[in-house]
């Protein structure tokens, strides 16, 4: 099978969420010689762009993006050996929450499903997450980033404090914020390191903070 119509496979295994055709199609990539770096990018992160387009437009809803980020799983799981054994490797670390005083989960959860899609490692630390967990879930885990997302206007200032305690304590970690109140002109004023509207837009952002 052309490597071509393999990635074909592999973007249709997500765009479909077909948990089967992720895992053969991903063994026939791995049987194939194609480095981990293109079927993630090439194929299984193709699908999931495609869900993160359709879901912005309405055309799908939470429970296809979370079962095309399943589909995603279960590729990543026939891939993991070679990723374990340094012939490929996920492009990075980001810790997800929703800030403190919040519970709601739907955009944090599209959004990790997004990240996992295009080759991060995603920790979800769920909801109504203070500044100090995710500091030491970054700190643990070795991340690059902290994504917040607040969903109501009397949370977004639990926002500002993340940002505040990553500068109090000199860490690396780059914060990037979304949710219905949240803008980037609120991004601005608190000093975040970036805005995203749309899950879609997540990979984007958090390829050009780690450099992918």
């Amino acid at each position: 099978m052309a490597n071509e119509a393999i990635l074909a496979d592999l973007r249709k295994s997500i765009e479909t969420w077909d948990f089967k055709l992720a895992q053969s199609a991903t063994q026939q990539a791995i049987d194939a010689g194609m480095p981990v770096s293109e079927i993630i990018g090439d194929g299984l992160g193709k699908g999931m762009e495609t869900i993160g387009v359709r879901f912005d437009k309405a055309e799908i809803y939470l429970p296809q993006v979370v079962a095309a980020s399943k589909a995603m799983e279960a590729a990543l799981g026939v891939l993991k050996p070679l990723m374990e054994s340094g012939s490929g490797s996920l492009k990075g670390t980001v810790v997800m929450g929703t800030v403190e005083g919040d519970i709601h989960e739907i955009g944090k959860n599209v959004c990790c499903a997004m990240l996992r899609g295009a080759g991060y490692n995603v920790i979800d630390l769920g909801p109504d997450v203070s500044a100090m967990d995710f500091m030491d879930a970054a700190e643990e885990n070795n991340a690059q980033v902290c994504g917040g997302s607040a969903l109501m206007t009397t949370t977004l200032e639990a926002q500002r404090e993340l940002v505040e305690t990553i500068k109090e304590m000199e860490a690396p970690y780059k914060a990037i914020f979304g949710g219905a109140p949240c803008s980037q002109a609120w991004c601005d004023e608190i000093g975040a390191d970036g805005y995203s509207e749309t899950a879609n837009e997540i990979i984007g952002l958090v390829d050009k903070l780690t450099g992918n």
